[in-house]
């Protein structure tokens, strides 16, 4: 069989099998080892067993178990609790001033762990029956909890951005870096849409009838961003200090959650446990995907996959910007069914050959890819925001309201991201700045 008929052949298998429900780790692993017993027999199985080996060994696939374990600890410490009754204080009066919050507060928290499911779930238990008890329409209170729980891919310490970096075997730090300016900017964008949607819209976010908070009480609200700024500027100000690499910040950021943990009171065992039980939990996915993957694409480049693919690319002719463009519908249409980890493992090896020889940069092209995993995540009919709320609904609001709820904001990420594809400054200033103050 010739190497495209090859390729096609684990392709169609991949769709096949993935459309049975089996999961992901075991679809990839299980093509692996099937492609490699038919093409090379079993003595070439050592590749799987190496690929198994370099993976669990990698110094920044460490780096995922302690941010996650961060996040945990976090989730439980009661600190979100108090940064949300913070936010209640200092945005009630502004016009959609409890979505401004429930943004701000997801910034905060992408900002602290770097995790999707802590801040979603957070603010659906915290900000939903806060806002829907004040009148706040459910589009807008859903929408807004969905979109602001997907920062947590963009702005660092993102797990997902580890991965990325990991794969496509770029600085960790450089990608956090770049992450920082596209992620505030799509949180700007949510805070303005909330805002105009409730000048223009009144009844959609009724304003409290209670007097606005006296300074008093906003400085002693302030009390709750103490904790949160220390372990943001302890995580990220020792990467780009250069005290430490993102893998050593992890664990400065564990030393944070379990200090402020402790400082709230909610230290105790049963809390431990179950920070420690999510990290098994969600660093067994991510490793049990990643072997798989790494399996499957070594016998993708050993069959020629990779040469095949960028030939066939050169031989279209066709502007560079289409093909780019086709790679972003391709990376839009896979989260509709596949999770951002699998995507990232199966596609950035086999586009990233292709960006590199157009021309295009790495680095802003992992934003855009982060980008499409936002828009992912808040997509019908897998998307992983939908189902974190799920449980948390209260009667009388189905899904169908939900999915009402993101159109908006998945039109804002989607403008987001056309704003990034024509201006690349926005990404890559301020990794640039910074690499500038290194070398000086």
């Amino acid at each position: 069989m010739t190497s495209s008929g090859v390729l096609a052949v684990m392709f169609l298998g991949l769709l096949v099998l993935l459309l049975s429900g089996m999961p992901l780790a075991f679809v990839l692993a299980s093509l692996a080892v099937f492609f490699t017993l038919s093409l090379w027999g079993s003595q070439a199985l050592v590749l799987t067993v190496l690929q198994t080996v370099d993976t669990m060994t990698s110094e920044v696939l460490l780096a995922i178990p302690l941010y996650v374990l961060m996040a945990s600890v976090l989730q439980r410490s009661g600190l979100i609790d108090s940064l949300y009754r913070a936010m209640e204080v200092w945005f009630r009066r502004l016009p959609g001033g409890l979505a401004v919050g429930t943004v701000a507060i997801c910034t905060l928290m992408a900002a602290m762990t770097g995790i999707v499911g802590a801040a979603v779930a957070a603010m659906g238990i915290l900000a939903l029956p806060s806002m829907l008890r004040r009148g706040y329409d459910p589009r807008l209170a859903l929408g807004t909890i969905c979109a602001g729980g997907t920062l947590g891919i963009l702005i660092p310490p993102s797990v997902i951005t580890i991965v990325y970096a990991a794969t496509a075997q770029i600085s960790v730090g450089r990608m956090f870096a770049a992450g920082i300016v596209p992620g505030l900017i799509l949180a700007g964008l949510y805070m303005a849409y909330a805002v105009t949607l409730a000048s223009l819209r009144p009844d959609m976010a009724p304003r409290p009838d209670e007097p606005p908070a006296g300074l008093a009480e906003r400085l002693m609200a302030l009390r709750s961003l103490i904790l949160p700024t220390v372990i943001v500027v302890g995580v990220l100000g020792s990467i780009y200090g250069g005290i430490a690499t993102p893998t050593e910040a992890a664990a400065i950021g564990v030393l944070g959650a379990l200090l402020s943990a402790a400082v709230q009171r909610e230290l105790t065992l049963a809390n431990l446990q179950g920070a420690a039980w999510d990290t098994l939990r969600v660093t067994a996915m991510i490793m049990w995907i990643t072997i798989g993957a790494k399996a499957f694409v070594s016998i993708f480049t050993g069959t020629g996959g990779g040469d095949f693919l960028l030939g066939f690319i050169q031989d279209l002719e066709v502007n560079r910007w289409l093909v780019l463009l086709a790679m972003i519908g391709v990376l839009v249409f896979l989260g509709l069914f596949l999770d951002e980890i699998g995507i990232i493992l199966l596609c950035v090896p086999v586009f990233l050959p292709v960006i590199n020889a157009l021309g295009f940069d790495a680095l802003w092209f992992g934003v855009l890819f982060l980008i499409t995993a936002q828009m992912a995540y808040i997509t019908p009919p897998f998307g992983y925001t939908l189902f974190y709320l799920k449980g948390v609904l209260p009667p009388g609001i189905g899904m169908e309201t939900v999915y009402r709820a993101i159109i908006p904001f998945l039109l804002l990420q989607a403008a987001a991201l056309a704003l990034f594809m024509m201006f690349p400054e926005i990404v890559t200033w301020l990794p640039e700045r910074l690499a500038q103050s290194v070398r000086s």
